[in-house]
């Protein structure tokens, strides 16, 4: 490790992130050569919600890519239930078995993030949201939550490091109008300086009364005016409606209204009838994680399990209307229905890298279904 305390990416290929435990046994096998060819499932016995959405894919690639194995898995993005396995992995034990530690590690938290930020954006029902990630989260994986909440379905970051292809939202911080003694003089620095194609949204409330800096923002240009947050969702609605009358009163009926702070989905839901954009970073920042379990399910071609679990590998089969079936990999799936899985690995080489865009598109879809 270096001056922060971060693993490094060679660690992390290397198989090294890993439970010291485990570690040791991988050992303790190897010593007395037993290396069965098994089949493995990543799956979740239980979710924070009643479906969750998968990502975190491509970490999960490049950490597999190399040894003699097969990877089968949902496309990122897709959604799943309960009990459904994401991921399968055939292969020697000892030739993966190191990963298991950083693998989970990769796709619950990643999946953890999007499943958050997916349910916001139903929530949010039409009205933008933003993930305001940046400074919530400890910035060695800032970009992997960027990421899974834009694949999620939020609408832009305000990370500096987030993967490129993915908006930003600059939204003016309150120490910039500190730094510049009040809203006036900062808001029309913020509109001389700023890139013209940057977003003009300005904070309100930082020293001064929030109707009078929303007034002062619009006159330096604002698109948007940021409110934070305080209280709950019925006395912030009134502050809400006070603000959007006394813009529309003075003529800036196109300026919209930025709601920004510690917000739950409902909230979300209540709100989202009256405000033009949501801003959000707690949520986001402390989505629990996905319980994925890495899981033996096959040796030498003959089921097995633990106990709790169901032995075999098995298939995730969707029908027209959305709704999952569940049934052994060896058995003859109904006409009807399509195969969830496909295959990302074969023989240790990558043949199918997943397309950011394409599993953004593939939830808001399935959030459209929802509607």
């Amino acid at each position: 490790m270096g001056i922060f305390q971060i693993a490094d990416e060679e660690l992390v290929k290397a198989g090294e992130c890993s439970d010291i435990c485990l570690k040791r046994c991988l050992d303790m096998l190897t010593v007395d050569n037993v290396n069965p060819r098994v089949t493995v499932e990543i799956a979740a016995s239980v979710l924070p919600n009643e479906w969750g959405i998968f990502c975190g894919l491509s970490d999960a690639l490049n950490l597999l890519e190399g040894p003699d194995i097969d990877v089968y898995a949902m496309p990122e993005g897709s959604i799943f239930y309960p009990g459904e396995p994401v991921m399968r992995i055939t292969g020697n034990y000892l030739d993966f078995a190191r990963f298991e530690t950083a693998l989970l590690g990769f796709l619950n938290q990643a999946s953890g993030t999007a499943t958050a930020a997916a349910f916001i954006k139903l929530c949010a029902d039409k009205v933008p949201v933003y993930s305001l990630c940046a400074g919530r989260v400890h910035p060695a994986i800032v970009a992997a939550v960027e990421r899974a909440a834009w694949i999620g379905g939020f609408d832009g970051v305000n990370s500096a490091v987030a993967p490129a292809g993915i908006p930003h939202i600059d939204v003016m911080p309150h120490n910039f109008v500190m730094c510049h003694s009040n809203l006036n003089n900062a808001g029309n620095a913020f509109e001389r300086y700023m890139p013209a194609e940057v977003s003009r949204v300005m904070v309100c409330g930082t020293v001064g009364d929030v109707k009078h800096d929303a007034i002062a923002a619009a006159k330096a240009g604002a698109a948007a005016v940021r409110l934070e947050m305080r209280g709950n969702s019925g006395s912030v609605r009134r502050l809400i409606e006070e603000l959007r009358w006394e813009l529309d009163i003075n003529g800036f009926t196109e300026v919209g209204i930025f709601l920004s702070g510690d917000m739950s989905p409902e909230d979300v839901s209540n709100l989202n009838d009256c405000v033009d954009a949501f801003g959000i970073g707690g949520a986001l920042a402390n989505a629990p994680a996905i319980d994925f379990s890495f899981d033996i399910v096959e040796i030498d071609g003959i089921p097995v399990s633990r106990c709790g679990n169901k032995s075999g590998a098995k298939e995730v089969y969707e029908y027209e209307d959305g709704s999952h079936i569940l049934l052994p990999l060896s058995s003859q799936p109904p006409e009807e229905v399509r195969c969830m899985t496909r295959i990302f690995i074969k023989s240790g080489q990558i043949l199918n890298v997943p397309d950011m865009q394409k599993s953004r598109a593939r939830v808001l879809s399935t959030l459209g279904k929802f509607v």
